[in-house]
């Protein structure tokens, strides 16, 4: 059996409510795990908002659009650059961002950002 990635081991604590990781919005987490491509990427919830990264360590990619909210939910750009959506249920937020990541966006490789030539080959 496969060893659990850093990737996957942030998602099913943060679906358990489990103290030892940050902890999002349960609604929209659970959205966001249920893509697919969202599921790939790190999960890093803080201040109210559902950030994903290419990447699995500090520094971020901070290059992707992320969920802002719970029950009425923000949709936005990179770094708050543009607003995607507003008023959305998790799901459609989530399905919002998985519509605006670009192209060869994910799986999310382990370490910090910048990739290293060994991430980009």
């Amino acid at each position: 059996m496969a060893e659990e990635t850093t990737v996957e081991r942030t998602w099913r604590l943060m679906l358990a409510g489990d103290p030892t990781v940050r902890r999002g919005d349960p609604a929209v987490v659970e959205a966001a795990y249920a893509e697919p491509r969202l599921r790939a990427l790190f999960p890093f919830p803080s201040h109210g908002c559902l950030t994903f990264h290419r990447n699995s360590q500090f520094p971020w990619s901070n290059d992707l659009p992320f969920i802002a909210g719970s029950a009425s939910c923000s949709v936005y750009g990179p770094s708050y650059s543009s607003v995607l959506g507003e008023g959305l249920t998790p799901r459609e937020a989530a399905a919002l961002v998985v519509a605006n990541l670009p192209f060869d966006c994910g799986p999310a490789y382990e370490g910090p950002w910048p990739p290293s030539d060994s991430h980009t080959a």
